[in-house]
């Protein structure tokens, strides 16, 4: 596993799915459907993905 990084290649908004796919090693379209299925059925709120794109650091 690597870094938790977002990836300067492969971003689609903020690249916060990439790297979270990139760190544990699943497919970044999984992990995007993931995110978008937990915002719209499980009711994780958007702020959780700005959030995650503050915190998590840009790829240098």
């Amino acid at each position: 596993m690597s870094d938790l990084v977002r990836p300067r290649k492969g971003r689609f908004i903020a690249g916060v799915c990439a790297g979270l796919a990139r760190r544990f090693g699943m497919p970044v379209a999984l992990v995007r459907i993931i995110a978008i299925v937990a915002m719209i059925f499980a009711g994780l709120p958007l702020w959780v993905y700005l959030v995650l794109w503050i915190l998590i650091p840009s790829e240098r």
